[in-house]
C-alpha cells in the first residue's frame, strides 16, 4: 500500500483548526450576544431584582403626639413620650442560653431560667423583657452577647401619674391607643410612620449613602390640648376619694363642665389606675370612664328635667299648684312619695323639686297628655328625653367606649303607662352622668345644647331651642330656691346656687329593685350673674343613714362649689 502523502496530512490538520477556531467564535459571539441581552435590553429587569435582594425595607415610627392640658394660666404636658428597650434574643445565634440567661436577667429583670428557656425556643425572635431604660441598654450592651440584642421603642409617660387616668386611656404595647382620649383619637396622636428603603451589604447593613435609597420621612402625631384644669382634676379626685372613704362606698364619680360651652373641666373617678402600668391592672373595668362609660337609673335628680318640659309645653307654670293625693294608681301599680312627705295636700311646682315628689313628677306626666296618663303624653315625653335631653345617643365627646343609655319605648311594651311615669323621677330609664350634665347645662344657660367636649376647640351648638330662654330663667329660680329652703348649708353669700339631688333604687337583676340598694347623685350648677359651673355627682352604694342624695351625693356637691368658689375665682353676682 502507498502511504498517504504529507499534503494530505496538512490539509486534515488545517481543517480541525478551521473548526475549532469556528467553534470558539461561535461561542463567543453568544457570550456577546447574551452580555448584550443582559445588560442592554434587560437591564431595568435585572436591576429591579438586585434591588429586591439587596433593598431592605425599613418602617420608621412616628412619634406620638403630646396631650397638653391646663394649669392656671399656664399649659403643662399630661401625657409625653419616652424612649425604652425592648430586649430579645435570636436563639440560633447564642451559644451557652444558661450563661446568657443569667448575665441578661441580672440586668434586665425577670427570672433567668424563663429567659434561658426562652433561649432555647425555635424562634428566630424571643422577646426577653420591655420597657428597660437607658441605664440598663447600656449595661446589656457591654456584655456583647452574640444572639442578644435591643430595640428602640417609644412609649407613654404620665407626669401627673394617674391623673385622669381614665379620661385619658393608654398606648398598648402594639402602639395603639386604647380607651379614653387615647382610643378616640388615635388616628390624630399616632401619625404617619415613615420608610426607608435602603439598599444593604452582604450582612444586611443599610448602606446609607447610597443613591438608591428611598426615604419617607415620618409625620409626628398632632399636638392636643384639652379643656381640662390641672389644679381643678386634682382637687376633684382627692374630694372624691375622701368623701367614698367618709360615706363608705366604693366607687363613684364627679364631672365639672362649663355649662355656656360644654368643655368638660374634670372628671373625676373612683377607683382609678395609673396608665404607665395599665399591664399590672387585673380588673379591664378600671380602664373604663364611668362617668361616660357606665349609664345608670339617675333617680329624682330627672324630675328638673320632667319640670322642664312641662313649663316648656306651657301645661304648668312656675306658679302652678295642684292637689296631690299621695299616689297615682297607674296599669296595677302604685307611684308614691317616701314616707317623710306621704299625704295628699296641695302642692306647688316649686315643692315637686324641693321635696322631690315622685307624685309632682308623675302629676306633670300626666300634664303633657292633656291631664290622662296616654300615648300623647309618653310620645310627649319620650321627644323631650330624646331630641331635647338627647338621651338614649352617644354626646360625641372625645372618648372610647361612650355609652348611648337606654330609653324606653313610648310605643311598645307593655304597662306603658308606669314605665313612663317612672323616668319622669328618673326610674326604668339608664343615663351616663355626662349625658345628664349636658342636658341640665342646656336647661338653665338658656337652652342651648352644647356638644360635651374634651379637646379645645370653638364650641358647637347641637340644638339652641332645648328650652325658652324664660323657661330656662324659671328653672333657676326654682333651682336656686330648693338650695335655700331645703339645703340651706350649701348656699354661699354672693353666689347662686342651685341643684337637685337623686336617690336612685338599684334594679336587681332577678327582677325588680333592691330594697336597701341606693346610688345617690346631685346635679347643680354654682356662679355669679350666670351658672359658671355645673357639677354632677354620683355616689354608688353608699352605707349612710337617711337618703343616699341628701346624705351622700349632697355633701359632695357642697365640697365641690365650696372648692371652686375658694380657688377658681368664680366672680360673685352684681
Amino acid at each position: 500500500m502507498r502511504p498517504r502523502s504529507t499534503d494530505t496530512r496538512i490539509s486534515i490538520g488545517t481543517l480541525r483548526l478551521d473548526v475549532w477556531y469556528g467553534l470558539i467564535l461561535v461561542i463567543f459571539a453568544l457570550f456577546i450576544v447574551r452580555l448584550f441581552y443582559i445588560q442592554v435590553i434587560s437591564h431595568d429587569k435585572y436591576k429591579n431584582a438586585a434591588l429586591v435582594a439587596q433593598q431592605k425595607a425599613y418602617e420608621i415610627p412616628a412619634e406620638r403626639g403630646i396631650i397638653e392640658a391646663h394649669d392656671g394660666g399656664k399649659v403643662i404636658p399630661i401625657v409625653l413620650n419616652e424612649e425604652v428597650y425592648t430586649l430579645f434574643a435570636d436563639p440560633k445565634f447564642i451559644a451557652d442560653p444558661k450563661a446568657a440567661a443569667l448575665a441578661v436577667s441580672a440586668i434586665g429583670g425577670g427570672k433567668s431560667d424563663e429567659y434561658e428557656s426562652k433561649m432555647r425556643s425555635d424562634t428566630r425572635y424571643a422577646v426577653l423583657a420591655k420597657r428597660l431604660n437607658a441605664e440598663q441598654k447600656q449595661k446589656i450592651e457591654k456584655l456583647e452577647i452574640k444572639g442578644v440584642g435591643l430595640r428602640t421603642e417609644s412609649v407613654r409617660t404620665y407626669p401627673q401619674g394617674s391623673l385622669a387616668a381614665q379620661t385619658l386611656g393608654f398606648v398598648n404595647d402594639e402602639a395603639k391607643g386604647t380607651y379614653g382620649l387615647e382610643q378616640y383619637l388615635n388616628d390624630r396622636l399616632s401619625g404617619k410612620p415613615g420608610e426607608l428603603k435602603a439598599i444593604t451589604d452582604a450582612r444586611g447593613v443599610p448602606l446609607v449613602g447610597n443613591g438608591d435609597n428611598v426615604l419617607r420621612e415620618p409625620v409626628s402625631g398632632e399636638r392636643v390640648l384639652l379643656t381640662l384644669d390641672i389644679g381643678m382634676q386634682h382637687k376633684a379626685e382627692e374630694l372624691l376619694k375622701s368623701h367614698l372613704e367618709s360615706v363608705k362606698s366604693t366607687s363613684g364619680s364627679v364631672i365639672i363642665m362649663d355649662p355656656n360651652s360644654g368643655a368638660v373641666k374634670a372628671i373625676a373617678n373612683y377607683p382609678s389606675y395609673n396608665p404607665a402600668e395599665f399591664s399590672k391592672v387585673t380588673d379591664a373595668s378600671l380602664f373604663t370612664n364611668p362617668a361616660v362609660s357606665a349609664p345608670f337609673e339617675v333617680g329624682s335628680i330627672m324630675k328638673t328635667l320632667t319640670v322642664g318640659a312641662g313649663l316648656n309645653e306651657g301645661v304648668i307654670t312656675p306658679e302652678t299648684t295642684y292637689f296631690d293625693p299621695g299616689y297615682f294608681k297607674i296599669d296595677d301599680a302604685t307611684v308614691k312619695n317616701v314616707e317623710e312627705i306621704a299625704g295628699s295636700g296641695t302642692r306647688s311646682v316649686a315643692d315637686i323639686l324641693r321635696l322631690s315628689l315622685n307624685t309632682g313628677a308623675t302629676y306633670v306626666f300626666r300634664q303633657l297628655g292633656g291631664g290622662e296618663f296616654n300615648e300623647e303624653g309618653r310620645i310627649k315625653w319620650h321627644d323631650y328625653m330624646v331630641n331635647h335631653y338627647r338621651f338614649g345617643k352617644q354626646t360625641g365627646i372625645e372618648q372610647g367606649y361612650e355609652a348611648e343609655g337606654s330609653v324606653p319605648s313610648p310605643t311598645e311594651g307593655f304597662g306603658l303607662n308606669i314605665q313612663y311615669a317612672n323616668t319622669a323621677f328618673g326610674q326604668g330609664i339608664t343615663i351616663t352622668p355626662l349625658q345628664l350634665a349636658a342636658a341640665f347645662s342646656a336647661s338653665i344657660n338658656g337652652g342651648t345644647y352644647y356638644k360635651p367636649h374634651l379637646v379645645e376647640g370653638e364650641p358647637v351648638a347641637v340644638d339652641k331651642s332645648v328650652v325658652k330662654p324664660e323657661v330656662s330663667d324659671a328653672l333657676r329660680a326654682l333651682h336656686e330656691n330648693t338650695i335655700e329652703k331645703a339645703y340651706s348649708t350649701t348656699a354661699r353669700e354672693g353666689y347662686k346656687i342651685g341643684g337637685k339631688t337623686g336617690t336612685a333604687e338599684i334594679p336587681n337583676p332577678q327582677g325588680g329593685y333592691y330594697t336597701d340598694r341606693y346610688n345617690g347623685t346631685f346635679v347643680g350648677y354654682v356662679g355669679g350673674d350666670k351658672p359658671d359651673y355645673v357639677v354632677m355627682v354620683r355616689i354608688n352604694e353608699p352605707h349612710v343613714a337617711g337618703y343616699a342624695g341628701r346624705t351622700a351625693a349632697a355633701p359632695m356637691f357642697t365640697k365641690i362649689i365650696n372648692m371652686l368658689i375658694n380657688d377658681f375665682s368664680i366672680r360673685p353676682k352684681s
